[in-house]
Order: C-alpha cells, then sequence, then structure tokens
C-alpha cells in the first residue's frame, strides 16, 4: 500500500467536502482494503502536523468529522472578503434560548420559557429552520410535549466537535452576544475591524472560518 498517495486522497477528500468527514466515511470512500480507521487517523494526524507549519489552512476536527478551515488569525480578511455573507447572525434572545437547549438538552419548549421567562416560539423555529436545533423525541409527561436539542449543525456553527467542548453557560451567551454586537457595528460602519478573540471566544469565533471555508471551497 503506497501511504502517499492514500494520505493525498484524504487530503483531497477534506479539502472538497463541504462538510465533516467522518474517519468511517473516508475508510469508505479510499476504498483500498488494507485502509482501516486506524491507518486513516495516522494520515489525519500527519496531515495536521504539515499544514500547521506550512499553510494558512488548518485540518479541524470538527461535528465528530474533519474539515479544512482558515485559521484564527486571518480572520479579519475573510470576513472582509465576504461581509455580510461570513455570519449567520443570531439575535440575543435565539443565542440565549440556544444555550439552554445546548446544555440542558432534551428539553421542552415550557422548560426554556421557564428558565427565560418570555414566550419562545418564535425563537425555536428560528433555530429550527436553521437547523441549530431539532426534535428528538417527546417527553414521557402529560400531553407529551415535544423534546428539543442541538444538532451536527450546531457543532459545527461553533466549531467544536462535541458539546464536552463548550465553554460554561454564561461564557457561551455573553461572548456570543458580543461577537454578534461587534459584527453588527462592523457592517454597519463597513470597517470590519475585529476585536481579538479570547481563548474562550475562539471556539465560537472559529465557526466562522469553518463557513467562509465552506464557500471557498466550493468556489474552488
Amino acid at each position: 500500500m503506497d501511504k502517499k498517495f492514500v494520505k493525498d486522497i484524504i487530503e483531497t477528500l477534506i479539502f472538497i467536502t463541504d462538510k465533516p468527514l467522518n474517519v468511517a466515511k473516508i475508510v469508505e470512500l479510499i476504498n483500498i482494503p488494507e485502509v482501516n480507521e486506524e491507518i486513516v487517523k495516522e494520515l489525519i494526524v500527519e496531515l495536521q502536523t504539515e499544514y500547521l507549519s506550512r499553510s494558512a489552512i488548518e485540518i479541524r476536527e470538527v461535528a465528530e468529522g474533519y474539515q479544512m478551515a482558515t485559521k484564527p488569525e486571518f480572520s479579519e480578511h475573510v470576513r472582509r472578503l465576504y461581509q455580510d455573507r461570513t455570519l449567520l447572525r443570531l439575535s440575543p434572545a435565539a443565542i440565549e434560548t440556544l444555550a439552554i437547549i445546548a446544555y440542558r438538552q432534551p428539553i421542552t419548549k415550557a422548560e426554556i420559557e421557564e428558565t427565560r421567562g418570555v414566550d419562545c416560539t418564535t425563537v425555536l423555529e428560528t433555530l429550527l429552520e436553521r437547523k441549530l436545533i431539532k426534535i428528538v423525541g417527546r417527553k414521557e409527561v402529560v400531553g407529551r410535549p415535544l423534546l428539543y436539542g442541538t444538532t451536527q449543525e450546531f457543532l459545527k456553527y461553533f466549531g467544536i466537535n462535541s458539546l464536552s467542548d463548550l465553554p460554561p453557560v454564561e461564557q457561551f451567551i455573553e461572548q456570543n452576544v458580543e461577537e454578534q454586537s461587534v459584527t453588527q457595528e462592523n457592517v454597519e460602519t463597513e470597517s470590519f475591524s475585529t476585536t481579538t478573540a479570547a481563548t474562550t471566544e475562539e471556539n465560537i469565533e472559529q465557526n466562522m472560518f469553518n463557513n467562509q471555508n465552506d464557500e471557498s471551497t466550493e468556489q474552488k
């Protein structure tokens, strides 16, 4: 087996995909009997190391798969290129509701509203439409209300591999609201100058690079 050839295949697949590819899917696409998941993981690590030292692009593990993304230090320039298309903007109410779902899922609409103290019908509809949350079942109580949880798109949007990578809920809400506020102000002034992200904020900020890299990949 030519490992370099296999590594080139993996690099090609991760480059061209419009969504994260997991190891099992990569093995299936390579379709070489000698290539198993262990070998693919080993070669992905090699690629990650190579990209880290020689490229403005990195191979990131996100949403339980792998995808290429721009490095955080180039975020400002990416946003200048794509401006309004860079962000899927969420209102503070949507961010707060999304945080409640992310940290307490599965959760019912009534439980979300009890936490927030306001009706969240419209916000839930928006989050469902944007595929950031989904209906995961029904709670076995009177009325059997719907239960909500986050999606793979949620992980991809925030640039994380699993829910265990989420920051504390207070920081999740604070940093997202701050990021949305800063970005909206930049759009209005067409300046797009961005505050340097802190370590916790980087997980949230990196989502924009994933989204942007998807668009760049499609153009290539």
